[in-house]
């Protein structure tokens, strides 16, 4: 039958078909699995409704040497295979070379034109062209997308070209995203394979990250002394992980099957402490409603962990050294001797012989307790820890807060570089707070630089000694620390595990509120944006009166 279409019916016809071939290699795009399936559908439909046969798409050699035929359809595995052209040779060189277009009318009266990957004799008889057009990431050429066709087709040119210009920079945008996929699928399994070295070691080192010749002269000792019934005293600093160390030290002893318990005598006021540690009879004071075994008789059996012993009273201390001496306890309010079968393994940052020197610590308590010190390496002594650490910590962030979060260039040498003042705890909390601020995906060396210089601030604190013995979160503390002409509401900075800790004033709530905006109203991500311990971040908005808004979501808490 006659074709009997006018030509502005023929021009529609033609644009709707090329609105349907770019639409539809958009789908590739969002919906192919693989770049493979991706560009291979689009040369597909380039053949079949544009008539741009034996499409092609070129790249670079792994060595960049020459151009290769990565992607193709209507070509033979050992046409595709003959497809490589130096940067130098042939009409496709040349347009790697110069990132310029290059439209060939005849191939045949084409010196230029190699016949390398496809013989003459496989191409139609009458006139064929070839199109090739530059790959673009930019103003970079990264490839090019060749085709044939035959001359004398109704469809000009010029269409063409503008058609594959199009699909040009849809295959510039597929193959982009699958390099930064397998950039970061090959940063993925190394990370992993570094992390699953480290647990593997973890299981020889007692759960204890880190193969630095420090950590493990350190788990040596522990090891060599928990099958015995010796007083340890861990010292080392803040955050160096010594409740874990007293934790290893149970699990490697005979009383491995028996309680371990644990309490900071610097976080509990000195009239809590009492009865925390002795228990109480029934009425031995207001509230006392109950007769309460405190930790040393419920760690009967086992073991109690001391953290800060340098912090407890002399009072205390006295009653301390009774268990250590007869095993026996007496509850506040009560006159009887209660037997007790407990290791105590005791720890502090302090300087126990100067506090002794000074009459702040007993003598007799020190050598009870000074039997078998183990001192703990800080973060800056264990080479090569703060890599494994850093990445298990990056890990269990990305986990907590759903997150899929990288480290940037540069970053984890900054982060080896930098002294940790704060220790294991400090680093732990600098991951947190680097994946909740980065905002593509990728923690920077700006996000780093940023956090650190907040750090800074505890360094000098730490360094100046200024560090506060109660619980920067409790009442007491706080009432202690607002009383007029008190030396802490003159100076009120304190450094806590996470950052300098300010006590409650009034113009943090701004700052309060803005951390659970950009968080959702999470408040453990909120606190850990500001530095905070989600305690410290919770006491502030009681103290604020900041908890009668309306509840987050149960799920995001």
């Amino acid at each position: 039958m006659e074709n009997t279409s006018s030509p502005l019916e023929s021009d529609v016809i033609k644009a709707e078909t090329d609105l349907t071939v770019v639409q539809e290699a958009a789908k590739l795009i969002g919906h192919s699995g693989s770049p493979e399936s991706a560009i291979t559908g689009i040369l597909r439909l380039m053949s079949q409704m544009l008539g741009l046969n034996r499409g092609r798409v070129l790249l670079s050699t792994p060595d960049d040497s020459a151009l290769h035929i990565q992607y193709s359809y209507g070509l033979t595995p050992e046409e595709r295979q003959r497809g490589v052209y130096s940067f130098e040779e042939g009409i496709t060189g040349r347009v790697m070379r110069q990132g310029q277009l290059a439209v060939v009318q005849n191939i045949d009266e084409e010196p230029g034109y190699l016949f390398r990957a496809v013989d003459r004799q496989t191409l139609p008889d009458g006139v064929v062209a070839y199109i090739a057009i530059p790959i673009l990431e930019g103003n970079t050429p990264v490839g090019v997308l060749a085709v044939n066709r035959l001359r004398m087709r109704p469809r000009s040119f010029s269409a063409d070209l503008v058609i594959l210009r199009i699909l040009a920079t849809f295959i510039a945008q597929i193959i982009k995203i699958n390099s930064l996929i397998e950039e970061r699928t090959n940063h993925l399994q190394a990370e992993n394979q570094e992390l699953k070295d480290a647990l593997q070691n973890q299981q020889t080192n007692h759960g204890i990250l880190g193969d630095s010749r420090a950590v493990q002269d350190a788990l040596l000792q522990v090891t060599r002394v928990a099958k015995t019934q010796v007083t340890v005293l861990l010292t080392g600093e803040s955050g160096t992980g010594k409740e874990r160390f007293s934790q290893i030290l149970h699990l490697n002893s005979a009383r491995k099957e028996q309680p371990f318990l644990a309490i900071n005598c610097a976080a509990i006021p000195d009239q809590l402490l009492e009865s925390e540690l002795f228990g109480h009879e029934r009425g031995a004071f207001t509230g006392a409603s109950a007769t309460k075994a405190g930790k040393i008789e419920l760690a009967s059996g086992g073991t109690l962990f001391l953290d800060e012993i340098g912090d407890l009273n002399l009072e205390l201390q006295s009653k301390l050294l009774r268990v250590l001496e007869g095993q026996v306890i007496q509850r506040v309010g009560g006159n009887k001797d209660i037997p007790v079968d407990v290791r105590i393994v005791t720890a502090t940052h302090k300087n126990l012989q100067d506090a002794v020197n000074r009459g702040e610590f007993r003598l007799d308590l020190f050598y009870r307790l000074n039997v078998f010190p183990i001192h703990l390496p800080p973060l800056r002594s264990r080479e090569g820890d703060v890599r494994i650490l850093a990445r298990h910590f990056l890990l269990s962030a990305n986990r907590e807060y759903g997150r899929y979060t990288l480290l940037g260039s540069g970053v984890m040498e900054r982060l080896e570089s930098y002294s940790w003042p704060g220790n294991i705890r400090q680093l732990e909390n600098v991951i947190k707070r680097a994946v909740l601020m980065a905002e593509d995906g990728t923690i920077s060396i700006m996000d780093i630089e940023a956090i650190l210089r907040q750090e800074s601030t505890i360094s000098r604190h730490l360094e100046a000694g200024q560090q506060n013995s109660a619980d920067p979160d409790g009442p007491t503390a706080f009432n202690n620390a607002m009383a007029p002409g008190s030396a802490r509401a003159q100076n009120t900075t304190n450094p806590g595990p996470g950052r300098p800790y300010s006590w409650v004033r009034a113009d943090e709530a701004g700052e309060l509120t803005n951390a659970l905006q950009q968080t959702g109203g999470n408040k453990t991500r909120a606190a850990a944006l500001l530095g905070m311990t989600p305690r410290q971040f919770r006491y502030r908005l009681e103290k604020l009166n900041m908890n009668n808004g309306p509840e987050p979501d149960p799920d995001n808490v």
